[in-house]
């Protein structure tokens, strides 16, 4: 919850200013609050960059009070959607079968899924990461084909490193993306992103695993500037 439509508005202003300075072969896509979706919409207009949403409802129109539909979001010109991502699960109930339906309609209807695993702490010192993580993603398209899967995003986000100050060692996260890309057939070409206090600072480091594609970034693209200013340092990785 983070950024009022006044505060986007404000944070774009000063992001957009800057796309010239930044590397044009990388795809941004900014997925601010639902409240923010309208004057973002308005804002990027013509920029190149894509507009996210942080969620969706599997069902296009119906009584689900507070939801947000597909159709919804299409209006606006979103064109990805994050799905299962930590705090969701964590916070409202997010179960793989939920977020199976949401890829569904989210493919059904044209939207991007941006699917988020990963592991907890524990997890992690049980020795069943890999297991884990391959379970979610096999939850996660189970019923999609094999020829849908490049356009879909996939995201590995251990939990234990999101907005910790920790980070997943950068060999270490390549590894078990490495294996997430082999557990289903037709991911080969699908983006993989890490997602887990990534910043300036270790970005290039991340960048330079060849099976790291991207960034799905938290807190440190609050700042519109230290968001400019991680994109430059990612496009220098070694």
């Amino acid at each position: 919850m983070n950024k009022t439509a006044a505060e986007t508005a404000e944070y774009l202003d000063i992001f957009l200013a800057q796309l010239p300075s930044l590397p044009s072969d990388v795809e941004i896509v900014l997925a601010p609050p639902f409240t923010s979706i309208a004057r973002a919409a308005s804002k990027i207009k013509g920029f190149g960059v894509r507009l996210g949403a942080q969620t969706m409802h599997w069902e296009l129109r119906g009584a689900y009070t507070g939801e947000i539909s597909a159709p919804m979001l299409l209006e606006f010109g979103v064109s990805h959607v994050i799905l299962g991502h930590s705090e969701r699960r964590a916070y409202c109930d997010e179960t793989d079968r939920t977020v199976n339906l949401k890829v569904h309609t989210a493919l059904q209807q044209g939207i991007v899924p941006i699917v988020a695993v990963g592991e907890t702490l524990a997890q992690r010192r049980a020795g069943i990461t890999d297991d884990h993580v391959v379970a979610q993603t096999k939850a996660a398209f189970d019923g999609v084909s094999a020829g849908a899967l490049p356009g879909v995003v996939i995201a590995y986000e251990p939990i234990w490193a999101i907005g910790t100050g920790e980070n997943c060692d950068p060999v270490e996260a390549n590894r078990v993306m490495a294996t997430i890309r082999s557990s289903l057939q037709g991911l080969d070409e699908t983006p993989i992103l890490y997602g887990g206090s990534m910043n300036t600072d270790n970005v290039g480091a991340y960048a330079a695993q060849p099976d790291i594609n991207g960034g799905l970034i938290g807190g440190a693209s609050l700042d519109p500037n230290g968001f400019a200013q991680l994109i430059r340092s990612a496009a220098v990785s070694p």
